[in-house]
């Protein structure tokens, strides 16, 4: 572990506008801690800045005192790629304002907010982007790696709608990177992940959706999992482009109050599906799914956006120890739905299950150079396989189920490599596979020109040219 000397460290609180933490301040624990629960990493400062300014200070004195940088939005990677041992933390945490403009449709946002963050602020003029699905995720480790949401049918990725990012450099300089300066970093931004440099603030196009939208949740039992998964898939594979969906395989009913007591917390599966024009058009794509195979219980409503936005928050419980591992696919044939009805029953945490996202309409309207996301835009589906318990013992259980299982579906893949926000190890061969040689070489020639000594590579790395 890299020493920091007691005078430097003491020059650089006195000179930070933010708040410097190091193992001998009371809040330290909480500081250092993210939300994955089985990341328990030590740095030896973590830089809460308070601006812009703070930002490249902290990485001058990393840099000048040898650390290692991790850098922190909402803290939400599986993988915690937010904190280091030994390393110098920058926590972003306090960038969290949000400024929009309804008349242009845009929407500033600093590099710590979350997406609850940001939906709260869009909303308020019946705006909003694509975020996630998790309402406390945050943005810039979302969007920086592409951001799958309930929006990618009608908008595409989150990074699709980045317009323009303020970074800090690790050679100090601050640089706004858009269509007409810093072209080539905005092109890297935009799937790249956090590999050029700090954003401490992003600029997205928004559009109307909301306050209130359709809702329906069909929930099967565990019985009828592989029927289940048949009719989902083929509703999901249809949807226009004003609706989201995701089809939630594994998922144990939530002990909620339109679930009937009988059913709390039973296993099976579950198709979501979103509507963002009218009733009636809602209606005729949950009417033929139901139709196909009557549902063991339901939930269609009319619900807030940002409710939608919150649904399923108790799935990721800050603090859970988690592990994922994930693929794309071309289709789901029937060989896939038969692998996963084998494995859905062997997972041992009932917290553990795959979102599997259906990929069309805006998503693949995309060019596949027009952004450096590593995923290909003819894919259909991105399937998650997801591993929660707040028991490591039990985690470590579901890890070994999680890895079969990808082992097992790996020969129906498009991209073994996997998207990059979906990676709870950063293996350099997935990393790779993920972005394609042309693309991955392009990335690394950006990374000379932005970070030629590789600075900041506590992430998906991608190696200077």
């Amino acid at each position: 572990m890299s020493q920091v000397l007691d005078s430097p460290l003491h020059d650089f609180r006195n000179s930070f506008g933010g708040q410097v933490i190091t193992a001998g301040d009371a809040d330290y624990d909480t500081a250092r801690a993210v939300w994955n629960g089985d990341i328990d990493r030590h740095p030896a400062v973590i830089a809460r800045c308070a601006d812009t300014a703070d930002v490249s200070s902290a990485i001058a004195f990393a840099r000048a005192q040898g650390l290692e940088i991790s850098v922190r939005g909402g803290g939400h990677n599986f993988s915690g790629a937010a904190v280091a041992d030994g390393a110098l933390m920058i926590d972003l945490s306090l960038l969290r304002q949000v400024r929009v403009d309804p008349e242009t449709r845009r929407v500033r946002c600093g590099g710590g907010t979350t997406g609850a963050d940001l939906d709260s602020a869009t909303q308020d003029h019946g705006l909003a982007v694509t975020m996630g699905t998790i309402s406390h995720t945050g943005v810039a480790g979302l969007s920086l790696g592409g951001g799958f949401g309930w929006l990618t049918n009608k908008m595409g990725l989150s990074c699709d709608n980045l317009i323009s990012a303020e970074v800090a450099l690790a050679d100090g300089r601050v640089v706004r990177a858009s269509e007409s300066e810093h072209a080539d970093l905005l092109w890297a931004l935009k799937g790249g992940g956090g590999n050029f440099g700090v954003v401490t603030e992003f600029e997205f196009r928004v559009e109307p959706v909301g306050p209130m939208i359709n809702f329906a949740l069909l929930f099967w039992e565990t019985d009828r999992r592989a029927d289940a998964l048949r009719v989902a898939r083929d509703a999901l594979e249809k949807l226009p482009k004003n609706a989201g969906g995701l089809l939630a395989a594994g998922l144990n009913a939530p002990p909620e109050p339109f679930v009937p007591e009988q059913y709390h917390f039973a296993p099976g599966c579950a198709v979501i599906i979103a509507g963002f024009g009218t009733a009636e058009e809602h209606a005729r794509l949950v009417d033929p799914l139901r139709a196909a195979l009557p549902p063991l219980f339901e939930l269609v409503s009319l619900i807030p956006y940002v409710g939608l936005q919150q649904m399923l928050d108790a799935s990721a419980i800050w603090g859970s120890h988690a592990y994922e591992k994930a693929l794309h696919l071309d289709g789901m044939p029937d060989e896939v739905i038969t692998t996963l009805a084998e494995y859905l029953p062997r997972k041992k945490s009932p917290l553990s299950f795959l979102p599997i996202f259906p990929l069309g309409g805006a998503y693949s309207e995309v060019d596949e150079d027009a952004t450096a996301f590593g995923g290909s835009r003819g894919a259909r589906w991105v399937l998650n396989i997801g591993a929660f318990s707040p028991d490591p013992a039990v985690l470590a259980e579901d890890r070994i189920w999680v890895r079969e299982l990808w082992e097992a579906l790996r020969p129906y893949a498009s991209n073994s490599g996997g998207y990059v926000n979906f990676m709870a190890e950063y293996e350099a061969d997935r990393v790779r596979t993920a972005y394609g040689p042309a693309k991955y070489e392009r990335l690394a020639q950006i990374k000379t020109c932005y970070d030629p000594e590789n600075v900041f590579h506590l992430n998906a790395n991608i190696q200077p040219g």
